[in-house]
């Protein structure tokens, strides 16, 4: 076996495979969302029923938690630039430890809140970090293999959505006891993550050139493109949050409770596990970036169509959980399309050696995003208005997001500009 220089390894048969440092990257993301799926998909109902907040606070919280984890990748991504992402990550992980025990014990608005904003805040230092390297490194295998970048990204994703799979399946185990068992069980599990990278991430990546930190937001401000990305990108990430905001509810009107939902959650984290890497190829082949961003956000919004049609009928039971299953897959199969293209469009739009806070920036302005649209889309499914209405305007979202799409200056794949 020879090897490459850093984005892959290639075989005496001429094959090539990922690196050491990318198998780790990928497998980082794998484990971040075993521990962190465990807990969230079940604090929508912990915060309502639990402890009693009004549906509009726990929008709030749930944006909160959003924005302070995305609204603050720029910054997470922006130290990853200048100290390398070992320090980085490590600091995350100790951080989401000490939120996730701080979560299994609050009882009061400004605990929560807080133990909210570390969780977040954990995933602002070590995720930019770690995708920013994979971005890098996926650039390199592109060069070394002639194979398309977004076949790396596409593989970050199935391993997140693998974790996504089996998070919520041990939460849902782990609520036979109670919410703070999952959350200590989350906890422990970073606890592994943090042991593990402290031996394993190298204490520098070679090739990889720190930068100084003064001048890179003045030139990400004025770079349109980019900044288009960030907007539809964000929109997108709104709608997408609607796993933990208005599909739990969905799901306690038409069962009853929210016990289908782990299944819910793992369906969507089957379809990518499974389906993502031939649907990457598919787009691949067939649609540029633009139009495979397109395609997946009219998916998203025929999601909430669906539900839409259905609910003026007002079905229960295992016929009301059907436009919630039909959603969860529409909105599985944008995401596909959607999520590995915008992240192979980063290094493009990038500066040289600011990666960590372009990667970082395209989180931070969709959490803000999310963050004020959050706290709205909780109003809106408390407002009494008619049942489709919300997810009417829902399904809105994405159709607005594809308007805000920006003209590609690569074609990631086969195809041509849009």
């Amino acid at each position: 076996m020879t090897a490459t220089p850093a984005g892959a390894l290639r075989t005496a048969s001429g094959r090539t495979r990922l690196s050491p440092l990318l198998r780790l990257l990928v497998l980082t993301q794998l484990a971040f969302n075993v521990g962190f799926y465990a807990v969230l998909p079940f604090l929508a109902e912990h915060l309502g029923q639990g402890i009693g907040m009004a549906g509009w606070l726990v929008g709030f919280v749930l944006g909160l938690r959003t924005f302070s984890q995305q609204g603050l990748f720029v910054v997470g991504g922006a130290l990853a630039d200048r100290y390398g992402i070992r320090p980085v990550v490590l600091a995350g992980c100790l951080l989401r430890i000490a939120g996730f025990v701080w979560l299994g014990y609050a009882d009061a608005t400004w605990s929560v809140v807080t133990a909210v904003l570390l969780i977040g805040f954990a995933a602002a230092l070590f995720s930019p970090a770690v995708e920013s390297e994979v971005a890098r490194q996926a650039v390199l295998w592109e060069e070394e293999s002639g194979e398309d970048r977004t076949r790396v990204l596409a593989l970050f994703t199935v391993a997140g959505q693998a974790g996504a799979f089996v998070g919520p399946l041990l939460g849902a185990l782990l609520l036979g006891v109670d919410f703070r068992t999952a959350c200590l069980a989350g906890a422990g599990i970073f606890v592994l993550v943090l042991a593990g990278h402290a031996w394993l991430l190298p204490q520098r990546v070679p090739g990889r050139a720190r930068v100084r930190a003064e001048g890179g937001a003045r030139l990400l401000l004025r770079n349109r493109p980019f900044l288009a990305l960030c907007c539809a990108y964000g929109a997108y990430l709104l709608a997408y949050n609607q796993f933990y905001l208005a599909l739990p509810a969905e799901v306690e009107r038409a069962a009853g409770s929210q016990s289908p939902l782990a299944w819910l959650f793992a369906l969507s984290s089957l379809l990518v596990v499974t389906a993502q890497l031939p649907v990457t190829r598919w787009s691949g082949r067939r649609l540029t970036p633009r139009r495979s961003m397109t395609v997946g956000l009219a998916l998203v919004a025929a999601g909430f169509a669906a539900v839409a049609a259905a609910r003026p009928a007002d079905w229960t039971g295992t016929a009301g959980l059907l436009p919630a299953a039909a959603f969860v897959v529409l909105l599985t199969l944008g995401q596909m399309l959607v999520a590995p293209v915008a992240r192979a469009w980063v290094p493009d739009l990038a500066e040289d050696g600011r990666l960590g806070l372009y990667t970082g920036a395209l989180s931070s302005v969709s959490g803000l995003i999310v963050l004020l649209g959050s706290s709205l889309t909780g109003s809106l499914l408390d407002s009494g208005l008619p049942a489709a209405v919300p997810w009417l305007v829902l399904a809105a979202v994405p159709v607005a997001a594809a308007v805000l799409l920006p003209r590609p200056r690569r074609a990631t794949g086969a195809g041509t500009a849009a």
